[in-house]
C-alpha cells in the first residue's frame, strides 16, 4: 500500500509538517510506502494524493477567523490516504498535521520521546474529517524556572503537538534560567557546569530557529528596558555589584530621597519617566532592537519589576505610572511607524500598572496587545468567579504605598478599568504553573482551576494566555498543561471529560482508578493550606496530612506492578515517575502534619528530608519536575506563618 503526500507551496513550516507526517505514519504502519511530492500550486487533476499546505482553493473550507495570520483554524478531510490537510496559516497546517496523527492514535502526554505513545496499526480504510478553529488567538508558554538547552527544546517541540502556538523568551538574554540549571546551586548532589551569557545566547538562537520552523508566534524581552539602554546588565534578579556610570544615576527613580538601584537590582529599578532623555533612550533602544531582531512577532515592553518603587520627584509624583507608560508606548509606536517596522508591542497590567491611566490614551491600538498579569491573585478560585461582583471597588492609587489585590474579583476590576480605555488585542499572563502547581501535589484541583480560567477568558474580554511557567511541570502528570491547551483550543469542553481522556491516554485501563487517586491526593494536601490561606494550626488539616501515607501505600503495589510489566518507554516512564512522586508525597505529608499540629520546628526538620530526597532523585526526574522551584516554593510555605508576597 502506498500513500502519496504532496507538500504544497514553498514553506519551511509546511515542509516540516510533511516530514512529521511521514515520520509518524511510518512508525505507526512500517509496511506502508510513503512517497513525498512537492508542487508550487494546487493541481485539481492530481488524484489519490494527500494535499498538505495552503491554497486559495482550500480557504472556503476553513472556518472564518478575524486574522488568518494570527488565528488558527484547521481543516482535515482524508479518506484512504487521500484528501486535504490545511489551515489558516503555516503554523495551523502543522497543528492540523499533528491533529490528524492524533486521530490515528498518536499521543504526546508530555514533552520528549519518553512522552510519546505511537500505536501500531494498519492505516487501510482510515477516514478523518475535522473542521475547527481555536477558541483563542494566544496560546503560548513563557520561559521560567531552571532550564537546560534540552528542556526548552522539548517544550518547543511539544507545544504545536497539543495545539499551542507561541513561545516567549524573557530578557534580552534569558541567562538567569539557564544559570539555575547548569550551576545546580540549589542541589549539592549534582555537579555544577559552567556556562556564560554568550553560550546561552547561542542556545536561544538555535531555539528561535526551531520556533520559527514551526511557524509559532515568537515573543521576546519584557524585562530589561529600564536598565539595558543605560548600559546596565539586566539578565537576572541577582543582587551583585553592577557597573553603573555615576552620570547614569540621575535617570533612576527618586525613592525616599535617593536615586539608587532598587534593592541593588537593575531589573527592579524604575526610572524618572518625566525626564525626556530617559524616554528617548528607552524608545531608541526598542526601535533598534526591532530592526535587528526581525524574528520577533511580539516585543514585550515592560517597566521595572517589583512594586512601590516609582519616582517621587516633583515632575513625576503627581502623574500615574500608567500615564507615563502610555506616553512611552505612543512614542515607541510613532518611531516604529517612521521606520515602517510591523512588530507588535505588548504592554503589561502588573502591580502599580494595574491602575489605569487618567489622562493618556493609546493612539494606535492595532500596534498593541494588552497583557493582564494578576500576579498577586489567589488560585484557590478561578478568574470567572470574580465576575458579577458589583460590590468590588478599586483602591485609589497612593504612590509607593500600595497593597496589591489578592482576590480574583479585585484583579478583574482593575482589568475592566483598562478595558474602558483600550479595546484592542489582549491576553492573560498567569502563573498557575510557575509556583502554584507545587501547592497541589496531586495536580488535579490546580488543573481544574486552570482549565476553568482558560475556558472563560472570553468572558473577561481576553483572547488567550501566555503561561508564565517552569518548563518542567509534568510531575506526576502533565494534566495541568493538557487542560490549559485543551480549553484554549476548545472552550466548550468539559474538564472531567478532558481529564479522564488524558488519564486514559497515560494510564490505559487504570484511568478511572488513577483519576480517583489524584483527586484524593489533591483534596488531602489541601492547596489553600499550603497557600497559607487557612489558619496554620488546624486539627482537620493535621488529620488529613497524617492519612496521606496510608492512601499512597495502597497505591504502591499497582505502581510497582506496572513498572515491571510496561514495555513501552512512555508508559514505563510514567509509572516510574509515580514511584518517586509517592515517596515525595509521603515525606511532605509528614512535615505538613507537624506544621498543622503547631510543631513548627519539627516541620522544618522533616522538610529537610523532603529536600534531600528531591535533590537525590533529580537526575531521574528532571525532564518532568523543576526540583529547584519546588524546594523554593514549598519550602517558603512550610517555613512561613503568613501568606508570602510573590512578585
Amino acid at each position: 500500500m502506498e500513500w502519496r503526500i504532496v507538500c504544497l507551496g514553498n514553506s519551511r513550516t509546511v515542509d516540516f509538517a510533511v516530514q512529521e507526517l511521514k515520520r509518524y505514519i511510518t512508525a505507526i504502519n512500517p509496511d506502508l510506502d510513503i512517497a513525498l511530492l512537492k508542487v508550487s500550486i494546487y493541481q485539481d487533476n492530481l488524484k489519490n494524493v494527500l494535499w498538505v499546505g495552503l491554497c486559495d482553493a482550500f480557504n472556503s473550507r476553513l472556518m472564518n477567523v478575524d486574522d488568518p495570520d494570527r488565528d488558527d483554524a484547521i481543516y482535515i478531510s482524508v479518506k484512504d490516504g487521500a484528501g486535504i490537510i490545511t489551515g489558516t496559516n503555516e503554523r495551523s497546517v502543522l497543528i492540523a498535521a499533528y491533529r490528524f496523527l492524533r486521530e490515528l492514535g498518536c499521543r504526546w502526554v508530555r514533552p520528549g520521546i519518553d512522552g510519546e505513545h505511537i500505536p501500531q496499526r494498519s492505516l487501510k480504510n482510515i477516514s478523518v474529517a475535522i473542521n475547527e478553529k481555536a477558541s483563542y488567538r494566544h496560546r503560548g508558554v513563557c520561559i521560567e524556572g531552571a532550564v537546560s538547552f534540552d528542556h526548552v527544546m522539548r517544550m518547543i517541540d511539544w507545544l504545536p503537538k497539543i495545539g499551542m502556538n507561541g513561545y516567549f523568551n524573557q530578557f534580552m538574554v534569558p541567562y538567569t534560567f539557564y544559570e539555575k540549571w547548569y550551576h545546580h546551586s540549589s542541589n549539592p548532589t549534582m555537579e555544577a557546569q559552567q556556562t556564560n551569557v554568550e553560550e546561552v545566547q547561542a542556545m536561544v538562537d538555535y531555539h528561535i530557529t526551531e520556533i520559527k520552523k514551526r511557524g509559532m508566534m515568537y515573543h521576546a524581552t519584557g524585562h530589561g528596558w529600564t536598565c539595558e539602554p543605560f548600559g546596565i546588565e539586566g539578565n537576572s534578579w541577582d543582587q551583585k555589584d553592577y557597573y553603573v556610570l555615576e552620570d547614569t544615576k540621575q535617570y533612576f527613580a527618586l525613592v525616599n530621597g535617593k536615586r539608587v538601584l532598587d534593592e541593588g537590582i537593575p531589573l527592579n529599578t524604575n526610572l524618572c519617566y518625566s525626564n525626556p532623555e530617559v524616554r528617548n533612550r528607552m524608545v531608541s533602544a526598542i526601535v533598534e532592537y526591532c530592526k535587528t531582531h526581525k524574528s520577533v512577532d511580539y516585543l514585550h515592553f515592560w517597566l521595572a519589576d517589583g512594586m512601590n518603587n516609582y519616582c517621587e520627584c516633583e515632575n513625576c509624583k503627581d502623574i500615574l505610572p500608567s500615564d507615563f507608560y502610555v506616553m512611552l508606548l505612543n512614542e515607541v509606536d510613532a518611531r516604529l511607524n517612521e521606520e515602517n517596522i510591523p512588530t507588535k508591542l505588548v504592554f503589561l497590567l502588573y502591580v502599580d500598572l494595574l491602575w489605569a491611566p487618567q489622562n493618556e490614551r493609546i493612539n494606535n491600538p492595532d500596534r498593541f496587545a494588552m497583557m493582564f498579569a494578576p500576579i498577586t491573585r489567589t488560585y484557590t478560585t478561578s478568574l470567572c468567579s470574580g465576575l458579577g461582583d458589583d460590590e468590588v471597588k478599586t483602591e485609589p492609587y497612593i504612590r509607593n504605598k500600595l497593597s496589591m489585590p489578592k482576590s480574583v474579583s479585585e484583579n478583574i476590576e482593575y482589568l475592566s478599568q483598562w478595558q474602558k480605555q483600550f479595546s484592542g488585542d489582549s491576553f492573560d499572563f498567569d502563573y498557575h504553573l510557575i509556583w502554584d502547581h507545587n501547592y497541589d501535589p496531586g495536580g488535579f484541583k490546580m488543573a481544574e482551576v486552570l482549565f476553568d480560567d482558560m475556558k472563560n477568558l472570553d468572558k473577561l474580554g481576553l483572547n488567550g494566555m501566555m503561561s508564565c511557567q517552569v518548563q518542567r511541570a509534568f510531575f506526576p502528570t502533565a494534566l495541568g498543561m493538557h487542560a490549559m491547551a485543551s480549553a484554549l483550543w476548545n472552550k466548550n469542553q468539559s474538564f472531567n471529560i478532558v481529564a479522564i481522556d488524558y488519564y486514559r491516554d497515560i494510564f490505559g485501563e487504570h484511568a478511572n482508578k488513577m483519576k480517583e487517586y489524584f483527586e484524593k491526593i489533591s483534596e488531602m494536601f489541601d492547596p489553600p493550606y499550603l497557600r497559607i490561606e487557612k489558619k496554620l494550626v488546624d486539627e482537620v488539616s493535621a488529620a488529613k496530612y497524617s492519612s496521606i501515607p496510608l492512601v499512597i501505600q495502597d497505591m504502591i503495589p499497582l505502581i510497582e506492578e506496572n513498572i515491571l510489566s510496561s514495555k513501552e518507554l512512555c508508559t514505563k516512564t510514567t509509572w516510574e515517575y509515580l514511584r518517586y512522586h509517592a515517596q515525595i508525597c509521603i515525606l511532605l505529608s509528614k512535615a505538613l502534619s507537624e506544621k498543622a499540629k503547631g510543631n513548627f520546628e519539627q516541620a522544618n526538620i522533616l522538610w529537610e528530608d523532603v529536600k534531600d530526597y528531591a535533590n537525590k532523585i533529580e537526575p531521574h526526574i528532571h525532564n518532568a519536575f523543576d526540583v529547584d522551584y519546588f524546594i523554593k516554593v514549598v519550602g517558603r510555605s512550610i517555613k512561613n506563618k503568613e501568606r508570602p508576597v510573590i512578585y
